[in-house]
């Protein structure tokens, strides 16, 4: 005999049905947990991302009737951890951007690691009391594979934003909740470190919810990525050491050069393998936790080689880099320099011959920035964005990636964008004179907003110019 509800269940995944039918829907498939095993057909009118969870969750042995999430950490350890892990450095935008308003709105705001573990939870007191009872308590283990589908777990089992509400839970003791969740990449190496989640009642999932957590955690990203390289700057070498490296013809290094290195596990592994490109003149490289600042030809050879990881052989490297006929003679001896370079930092990072080519993955901040356009994120993209990569190149290779991605970064501004993003963009150096991104701001923005006098000053600067 059909569940009863099955016959009102549209085929596919859901989409478009009011939450009530999802919840009615999440409730008769939980009738169906505990059985020979799940398949699709037991799970009628769920959405895939759930079905898919929930069968994961009951292939990984959750318990749906365990009342509590397990306490992986006491307090003692829970309290060093939380030192140590490169999260921490995130949590005063978390506060100011999340927490700070959870107050009133009756929210719970939990960051945890990349395993599932939550480090903090935060907001209002009394859904802090009420969320104890299912331990949504730091330390608690919220994983997929130990409490099932849960919004923190199912995130990072995911590795994107996801919204669960009530009964599509896995754990039964966790329906009256609902939460939004959005993983933590590392802003240079893409490395998951964690996840950032809101827990309360409906309003948990309600679609702005989603955009909000996205915002915040690409905020926490740049600031990490700026704290870095402030930290980079405050161990700079001594003048002494720069002029002898100088003198060595070797670039001097920022931090960590030379030494064993920063222990596993704290803020200082977090520099692994990332190339800083966008916005300044000489690009910050990163290997393994340490970091040097490249001459400007260096920073051009390794924003090549890292654009083309199949390796080039030096003939078409001398093309890329050279405004005009380059010697391959010339290129050797700029490579042998760039070997020091590297192998003071990483040996393993030296670049291979015949064809040129790094041995280790880079992430350059350009290359976050394609990637964040080519999945549509263009606000995220916007955040990472600094500037354009390598401003006073001439290399000819250099100039064609700052004006491709220069460009898609417009396009997708001016095409998806909202007037708060026109109007970040305008602020970048490239866009000082752009009409066309101010004009549309303009056109978005609301007839009374404070904003638009000085997007009209700005258009009439321009015309301005543009008639003298």
């Amino acid at each position: 005999m059909r569940n009863p509800v099955e016959q009102d269940a549209p085929r596919g995944s859901g989409r478009g049905m009011s939450a009530e039918l999802r919840q009615r829907y999440a409730r008769a498939g939980h009738e169906q947990l505990g059985g020979p095993g799940l398949d699709g057909d037991q799970l009628p009118g769920l959405r895939s991302l759930i079905r898919e969870s929930w069968q994961r969750s009951e292939q990984l042995h959750a318990n749906p009737d365990n009342p509590e999430a397990p306490l992986a950490m006491d307090r003692e350890e829970i309290e060093e951890y939380r030192r140590q892990h490169p999260l921490a450095a995130i949590m005063p935008v978390i506060h100011k951007l999340l927490v700070l308003p959870s107050y009133d709105s009756g929210m719970l705001v939990a960051v945890g690691d990349e395993v599932g573990r939550l480090l903090w939870v935060e907001g209002d007191p009394a859904m802090q009391r009420r969320a104890e009872g299912m331990m949504f308590v730091p330390g608690a283990d919220w994983s997929e594979a130990t409490v099932g589908t849960s919004a923190p777990g199912t995130a990072l089992a995911l590795g994107r934003g996801i919204q669960i509400a009530g009964a599509e839970h896995y754990k039964r003791s966790v329906h009256p909740w609902s939460c939004t969740a959005v993983p933590f990449h590392d802003p240079d190496a893409g490395a998951l470190l964690g996840v950032v989640d809101i827990t309360g009642t409906e309003s948990a999932v309600a679609p702005h919810t989603l955009s909000l957590v996205e915002a915040t955690v690409a905020a926490a990203q740049a600031h990490l990525r700026v704290e870095r390289l402030q930290h980079a700057a405050a161990r700079q070498a001594t003048p002494v050491r720069r002029r002898a490296a100088a003198a060595a013809g070797v670039a001097a290094p920022l931090s960590g050069a030379g030494s064993a290195g920063p222990r596993a596990g704290t803020t200082g592994s977090l520099y692994r393998n990332s190339l800083q490109l966008l916005g300044r003149d000489q690009a910050v490289l990163s290997l393994d936790g340490r970091t040097v600042a490249l001459s400007a030809r260096h920073s051009e050879i390794l924003a090549l080689l890292s654009a083309h990881p199949e390796g080039l052989n030096a003939e078409e490297l001398s093309a890329l880099l050279y405004p005009r006929d380059g010697s391959t003679m010339t290129l050797r001896a700029e490579m042998v320099r760039l070997r020091k370079v590297l192998q003071q930092l990483n040996p393993s990072a030296v670049p291979a011959s015949r064809p040129y080519r790094l041995p280790v993955d880079l992430a350059p901040d350009s290359g976050q920035v394609l990637s964040c356009l080519q999945r549509g994120a263009h606000r995220i993209a916007l955040e990472i964005y600094r500037g354009a990569l390598l401003p006073r190149s001439e290399a000819p290779g250099i100039a064609e990636l700052r004006r491709r991605l220069s460009a898609l970064l417009r396009e997708a501004v001016l095409t998806d964008g909202s007037a708060e993003s026109l109007l970040r963009y305008a602020e970048l150096p490239e866009a000082r004179d752009d009409v066309g991104v101010r004009t549309a701001a303009l056109k978005l923005l609301p007839p009374r907003s404070p904003k638009r006098a000085a997007l009209v000053a700005d258009l009439e600067r321009l015309e301005a110019e543009l008639s003298a």
